[in-house]
């Protein structure tokens, strides 16, 4: 978006993730700001599009982030949230580990589909998508890859897919991925809601 000409701002209170941002090897261009997401230094209606992925989750009342988000927003702006999905094989491993204190994200929610467009419904917006995503590669894989590195052994991070069944599954869920009900499958969610 920074290259295309939007004005674009990336916040986040950690120094160490703006100089991650920093030093993009693709040289996008932004403006670094480090501020609590919940006391953002914007004025009133300031943005047509706030974006968060995998921020959401983290906060045990997630209210106060909404309507700090609304606040920036310009009427008819777009807020577009990218969450993790109840109904998946890494929601019950993270919830497992959690219990065990050893995930590595602090404590983190997770959404239905339905619940996220009740959420941002709830605090004035109009839902205008939603939609979901399936782990690329699939968890399985990553659990499988992590455990080779225990062998200083690097399988790739994308494989490339291997025999016509692996394309043919790339492909049902190409198609499936339109299907509301599939939402409840997919490893995230989100939606994109419209500020009224």
């Amino acid at each position: 978006m920074a290259q295309a000409g939007a004005f674009v701002c990336t916040l986040d209170y950690s120094s160490e993730s703006l100089r991650l941002v920093r030093c993009d090897p693709q040289g996008r261009l932004t403006n670094l700001v480090m501020a609590d997401a919940l006391e953002c230094p914007f004025l009133d209606e300031t943005f047509d599009i706030v974006f968060h992925q995998g921020l959401l989750e983290h906060f045990a009342s997630p209210h106060h982030l909404l309507i700090e988000n609304r606040r920036v927003l310009k009427k008819n702006g777009l807020l577009v949230i990218d969450v993790p999905q109840t109904f998946h094989a890494y929601t019950v491993m993270k919830q497992a580990l959690m219990m065990l204190g050893r995930w590595f994200a602090g404590w983190e929610r997770q959404f239905t589909p339905g619940s996220l467009r009740q959420l941002v419904v709830g605090h004035g917006f109009e839902a205008v998508h939603q939609y979901g995503a399936w782990s690329r590669p699939g968890i399985f894989y990553k659990a499988i890859r992590e455990a080779a590195k225990k062998f200083n052994y690097d399988l790739p991070m994308y494989p490339r897919p291997c025999c016509s069944l692996s394309r043919g599954w790339l492909d049902l869920q190409q198609q499936l991925r339109h299907k509301r009900l599939f939402q409840y499958t997919e490893l995230s969610i989100g939606i994109i809601a419209r500020k009224k």
